[in-house]
Order: C-alpha cells, then sequence, then structure tokens
C-alpha cells in the first residue's frame, strides 16, 4: 500500500463497454451530462443502447424502471445530487418499492467538485440508504469502481453507486484486492483504534494513520466501500479488538457512513471510544477539493487529531473540537 499514486482515466465507461459487450441487455441512460459524466463513448461503442433523455432527473428513474421490467439492465448516469436529491420520490416508488435491476451511477460525490451546494451530494448516502431494497456503494479507487460496475450487475435489484472521473487514483492492487458484495477490508491492522472510511477519505485515511504511526499510534483502517448493506462483523471486529472507532467520509456525518457504524456499536451494546470526521452540519462552499477538505474537517490531519484526542483526550494538541469551531467561524486558514 502506498500513497503516492498513479492514476487511471475513463475508468467508468471502460467498464461498462467491457459488461455491454457480455451483456446484451445493459443500456446507458444520461441526463444531458455524457461528457460531463464520461459516458459518452459508450455513444460511439453502442449508439443503439445509449439514450440521452435531458435534464428530465424524475422521468429518466421511471424510463429506466420500465425498461427493467421489460428485461433490460439500465444503468443511469448524471451527477450525484441529481441522481439521488431531484427524483428520490421516483426512485423510491418507481424503482426501489418494486425492487427493480436498475443502477444508478452519481458523479462529483460530496466536496469533490469546485460547483458548490447545488451540485455537492453531502446527503446522497443518507438518502439512498433509508430507502428499502436499496443497495449503497462509495469505492475508493478504479480497481474498486472497475470492479463495482461488475458487482452491482450481478446484483439482482437496485444499487446506488458513487463515481468517479477524470484522473482516478490507484489504491489497491486488483489482483489482490476483493470486492464482495457487502464486505469491508482492512488495509492496515492497529492496535490503539480503527478509522473505518468510504470512498476517497480512504485514502486520506491512511495518510492519517502513517502520520500517527510516527507518533507511536497503532491505527487500523477498515475501509467500507458498501455502505447498505454494511459489514457488520467487520465493524464490531475492529471495536473489540482496538476500543476506539473514527468514521471518515465525504458526506455529511448525519445519516452516511458514521451513522450507519453508530446504529452497530449501538445495538452491539460495544461502549468503544467513538467520533465522526465528515461534514458537520453545514452547507460548503465552491473550491477545490483539497481546499475544501481542509476547511471542512476531511483532510487526513483533521482525522489524525480526532484519533488523537480519543486516544490521549487529556494530550491533543489539536483537537477535534478546535478545528470544527475554526470551520463554522469561516477562517480560510484552515
Amino acid at each position: 500500500m502506498t500513497t503516492e499514486l498513479r492514476s487511471e482515466s475513463h475508468v467508468y465507461v471502460r467498464a461498462l463497454i467491457e459488461l455491454a459487450r457480455e451483456r446484451s441487455d445493459v443500456l446507458c441512460l444520461i441526463g444531458d451530462l455524457a461528457k460531463s459524466t464520461e459516458v459518452d463513448g459508450f455513444e460511439d461503442v453502442y449508439p443503439d443502447r445509449f439514450f440521452d433523455l435531458g435534464m428530465t432527473e424524475q422521468n429518466i428513474m421511471g424510463v429506466a424502471g420500465g425498461m427493467a421490467r421489460c428485461g433490460e439492465l439500465p444503468f443511469v448516469h448524471t451527477f450525484s445530487v441529481f441522481a439521488t436529491r431531484r427524483p428520490y420520490d421516483q426512485i423510491g416508488m418507481s424503482i426501489a418499492y418494486p425492487r427493480l435491476n436498475v443502477k444508478i451511477f452519481g458523479f462529483l460525490p460530496g466536496l469533490t467538485t469546485p460547483g458548490g451546494v447545488t451540485h455537492q451530494a453531502i446527503d446522497d448516502l443518507a438518502l439512498m440508504r433509508t430507502l428499502p431494497n436499496m443497495v449503497v456503494y462509495d469505492p475508493a479507487d478504479a480497481v474498486e469502481l472497475r470492479a463495482i460496475v461488475r458487482v452491482a450487475s450481478e446484483y439482482q435489484g437496485p444499487v446506488y453507486c458513487r463515481a468517479l472521473r477524470g484522473a482516478v487514483p490507484v489504491l489497491f492492487d486488483e489482483k489482490t484486492h476483493p470486492v464482495a458484495f457487502g464486505k469491508a477490508v482492512s488495509v492496515r491492522e492497529g492496535r490503539d483504534a480503527t478509522i473505518i472510511s468510504a470512498g476517497v477519505m480512504t485514502l486520506e485515511a491512511i495518510r492519517a494513520a502513517d502520520d500517527l504511526a510516527g507518533e507511536g499510534l497503532s491505527v487500523g483502517v477498515l475501509h467500507s466501500p458498501s455502505i447498505k448493506p454494511l459489514d457488520n462483523a467487520a465493524v464490531i471486529e475492529a471495536a473489540r479488538t482496538t476500543g476506539a472507532i473514527v468514521t471518515a467520509e465525504n458526506h455529511s456525518i448525519i445519516g452516511g457512513l458514521g451513522s450507519a457504524v453508530a446504529e452497530v456499536l449501538a445495538e452491539g451494546r460495544l461502549g468503544v471510544a467513538f467520533a465522526r470526521v465528515g461534514v458537520r452540519d453545514t452547507y460548503a462552499e465552491g473550491g477545490s477539493p483539497g481546499y475544501l477538505f481542509e476547511k471542512y474537517g476531511l483532510s487526513a490531519r483533521h482525522i489524525a487529531a480526532t484519533v488523537r484526542e480519543l486516544c490521549h483526550p487529556s494530550t491533543a494538541t489539536e483537537a477535534p473540537s478546535k478545528l470544527i469551531e475554526t470551520q463554522r467561524s469561516g477562517s480560510k486558514g484552515v
């Protein structure tokens, strides 16, 4: 495992085209964002299986449901915020309720876009995990994104998956990194605490664990690309092994990975030190991901500070509460 990463481009569409070569039922639906979601290459290969329905997200979900009822396998693509919040009722009633075989891929998750409030999906995981029958994924890198296309296609039912575009980092080894339905993966063992992360936050978690190792803290990283179903057994094992859990997510701390883990810990009556790293109860301004991760408390530095306070609350030099207060004040120094 290294934090000096190579990257791949057009990861998602290449995986979808490969799947379409094997399955004639794979269809590509888009909402006027073909180039922005990098699926325009699918049209070049399979123009008769490519449907651009315009900026009509509610209608797209209904069409996808109808296609699924006819035995097709529709993959729907748009930005995460438009794939979830805007057509939420149609997803619930036309896809999730009848448990139709529709795969929804949302791009620009969380604070990975400079588009500001209108384009930052910081509530998509919360919305989708509350829907009965819905499976929810947040992959960390190119290897997982490519694998989850196939995992989703093999699952009989609706799936929502966050997707990455542009230069997608390669964090894992394709030959040794398992991507199994509903499973978390331990990417680092630890004795003092465990960071449970998802999506792009796993790289930040690894960096935080590296920094803390230099201070003598042994911190594990449990990567959970499956938000729903959550790997409850892995969460419980991490809590029992280390006694301190920090969740890290590119999402609001309300309703996403942190809430899901908290539910497991509470219902399992596991009295462990626990904290959540993510977007606190606020909207974010526009900016680069690096700037936004620092300002809104998602960077490796913030994760490390949170772990440090849990493990040594009386000696923590930069407590999360201080970082959060700076965040709320709007200081650009964080």
